[in-house]
C-alpha cells in the first residue's frame, strides 16, 4: 500500500512518536516531505551527502547549483549559515521570522561541505507545529524544495494522499497535516542592496 509512509496529525498535542520516527529517518539519510507555513516540501539533513545528491538529482541540477533552502529552527542556528547581519537586515527578520519568508544572505565563510563553495543561501524559520517539534529533535538543519505539480495550471499538490502517490518511490516517509496551501514562500533577496523581492508569496510585503 503506497499509503504505509503517510504520517498524519490529526489533532493537538502532536504525535511524539511520528516526529521521533521522522528525525530517525533523516538522522539515516532518509528523504521526507513535509508540511510547511506554505507548500508541502520535499528534504533531507544538510549534512546527509546522498540525500543532498539525490534532492538536486530530482530538481535536475548539480548540487553546488541547486535551488535549495535550508530551514532552521531559529535565528541563532541561522547565524552560523550566514554572514555576520547588519541591524537592519537583523530587524527585518527578527519582524518576519518564524514566517512565510525566504530569504537570500550571503553565506557564511565556512559553510560546511557540500555548501562551501556557495555565495548565497536561501533561509528559513517555518512556524509550522510538525517543523517547529521535528527541528530540534535533529543535528542539524533540513535542506528542502517545494513540491511543484506537474500540472501547469495548478502549481502545487495540496493533497497529502496525491503527493505520496507520486512521490513514494522517491522517499522514505512523509508528515502530513492535512491539505496545504498553494501559495508559495515570499522570496526576499537580502544579499543585494537595495533589497530585491524574487517572488511575491505568502506573507505581507514588509517595504
Amino acid at each position: 500500500m503506497y499509503n504505509s509512509k503517510l504520517r498524519t496529525f490529526y489533532s493537538q498535542p502532536l504525535n511524539e512518536k511520528y516526529l521521533k520516527e521522522a528525525a530517525l529517518v533523516l538522522e539515516q539519510g532518509g528523504m521526507i516531505i513535509f508540511p510547511t507555513d506554505t507548500v508541502y516540501a520535499l528534504g533531507c539533513l544538510s549534512t546527509k551527502n546522498e540525500s543532498l545528491n539525490r534532492l538536486a538529482k530530482i530538481k535536475g541540477v548539480k548540487l553546488e547549483h541547486a535551488p535549495l533552502s535550508f530551514i532552521f529552527k531559529d535565528i541563532r542556528e541561522m547565524a552560523s549559515f550566514v554572514l555576520p547581519m547588519t541591524s537592519k537586515v537583523f530587524k527585518l527578520i527578527k519582524r518576519l521570522l518564524p514566517g512565510p519568508f525566504t530569504f537570500i544572505m550571503p553565506a557564511a565563510k565556512k559553510l560546511p561541505f557540500p555548501f562551501q563553495k556557495r555565495k548565497t543561501v536561501g533561509v528559513r524559520i517555518s512556524d509550522h507545529p510538525v517543523l517547529i517539534n521535528l527541528l530540534p529533535l535533529l543535528s542539524s538543519p533540513i535542506v528542502c524544495t517545494s513540491i511543484h505539480d506537474p500540472d501547469r495550471i495548478v502549481e502545487y499538490t495540496t493533497d497529502p494522499e496525491e503527493l505520496l502517490f507520486r512521490w513514494d518511490n522517491e522517499i522514505d516517509l512523509m508528515l502530513s497535516y492535512g491539505y496545504g496551501s498553494n501559495i508559495p514562500s515570499t522570496v526576499i533577496d537580502l544579499s543585494v542592496l537595495p533589497f530585491k523581492i524574487l517572488r511575491k508569496g505568502a506573507g505581507n510585503i514588509p517595504f
